[in-house]
C-alpha cells in the first residue's frame, strides 16, 4: 500500500530474492521512461523502496504520481 507523507508517496515491495527485485526494478524503469516520470528508489537484497513526487511541480504529490504508482502496482506479482 502506498503511503503519502512529506510531499511524496512511498511503498516497499518485497520479493523472494535479489534477482526478482532487480527484474521488478527493470520493468519499473521501462515504465517510468514511458511516463517520463522517474522514481527515487533504493534496493537492498529482496526489497525495493519506491518514492514518488513530481519534481517540476515543486516536489509535491500530483495525479502523475498516483497514476505511475497504480501502474507500478500492476507490475508487482506478490510471492
Amino acid at each position: 500500500m502506498w503511503v503519502e507523507e512529506n510531499n511524496q508517496i512511498r511503498r516497499t515491495f518485497v520479493f523472494k530474492d535479489f534477482t526478482e527485485a532487480f527484474a521488478f526494478m527493470t520493468r519499473v524503469a521501462f515504465l517510468a521512461e514511458k511516463h517520463n516520470h522517474h522514481p527515487n528508489w533504493c534496493n537492498v537484497y529482496n526489497k525495493v523502496e519506491v518514492h514518488l513526487n513530481t519534481h517540476d511541480a515543486g516536489d509535491i504529490v500530483t495525479e502523475k504520481d498516483w497514476k505511475l504508482a497504480a501502474e507500478i502496482d500492476k507490475l508487482h506479482q506478490p510471492n
